[in-house]
């Protein structure tokens, strides 16, 4: 059985419609049941772009079933996802998940399902990626082992699902310094940031949680070293996204990986994506700099 893909719809009707299509591109789509959370607007702009949504929705074929679930409130994405996810992983036992601004490669499906099934009793194993940082992939193999989750395009099953905890409180009541500078890569990333943020209210995301239950379990993620997705929503027209250009691979991979040799962390991944960061961030200062400077000049 291959397992299910949820898709999360809203407001971006072009986004939608690339996503789809790409989907039904892929080996095993006319196998697989599809599940779309569409959900409702926020105001009179929104619903009419929701609405265009749902007319292209409605009009999907090229899989094995597809089920529609239309929110008649608008949940937000967190909830939406979160709720989504559990349903379909207790239905069917793992899921593969995407969101509507998700281009996938043809061998995408292919791909979550033969791991699903790879690592199914590989407890140590939680979450399944399919998208990689624009990073030198030399030396990584055709996948890796690491503690990082990522988001764009991804699966996992009930049974790791179920630990899922979004309580930002806890985390910052009973986490020590050693803890976050792990979790945020040794200090080269501040993920830890987005936990504050969901405690202050300033936002309200779900994926950070996810990677903080994987982190807190000692689990793995398995990461294709090449993406075998592309993010086309990084034009500001997302919920969370923002300008993430810097986040986007030139380039989808069109075969499906293979496997690591070893059931360990991939100390040469996180040192790639280490200096990415490293390299990121300092371009990112030369920015603010730069801006700064402008301010103060006129």
């Amino acid at each position: 059985m291959t397992a299910p893909i949820v898709l999360f719809v809203f407001a971006r009707p072009e986004h939608t419609r690339r996503t789809i299509e790409a989907l039904k591109n892929n080996f095993l789509a006319d196998q697989s049941d599809l599940i779309i959370y569409s959900d409702a607007a926020r105001n009179e702009d929104e619903r009419r772009r929701v609405e265009s949504v749902r007319d292209i929705i409605s009009k999907v074929s090229g899989f094995r079933s597809v089920s529609i679930i239309e929110r008649d409130i608008n949940n937000g994405l967190s909830k939406n996802i979160c709720e989504g996810v559990a349903d379909a992983c207790n239905l069917y036992g793992r899921a593969i998940v995407i969101e509507d601004d998700i281009v996938t490669s043809p061998y995408f499906l292919a791909y979550m399902n033969k791991a699903l099934d790879r690592y199914v009793n590989d407890k140590e194993i939680w979450h399944i990626s399919g998208w990689n940082y624009p990073v030198d992939t030399d030396g990584l193999g055709d996948a890796f082992f690491w503690r990082l989750m990522n988001c764009w395009g991804w699966a996992t099953w009930a049974d790791r699902w179920k630990y899922y905890s979004k309580d930002p409180d806890r985390l910052i009541s009973t986490w020590n310094k050693c803890h976050i500078k792990r979790f945020n890569l040794d200090g080269f990333a501040d993920f830890w940031g987005q936990i504050k943020g969901n405690q202050s209210g300033k936002i309200d995301t779900w994926a950070i949680f996810w990677y903080a239950t994987i982190f807190e379990h000692n689990g793995l993620c398995l990461n294709p070293s090449k993406t075998l997705v592309q993010n086309i929503g990084v034009d500001l027209s997302g919920e969370n996204c923002g300008d993430a250009a810097h986040f986007t691979s030139e380039s989808i991979l069109e075969e499906v990986p293979g496997f690591p040799p070893d059931m360990e962390e991939s100390v040469l991944a996180v040192q790639r994506v280490k200096q990415f960061y490293k390299n990121f961030n300092g371009s990112l200062a030369r920015k603010i700099i730069r801006r700064i400077k402008r301010i103060i000049k006129y």
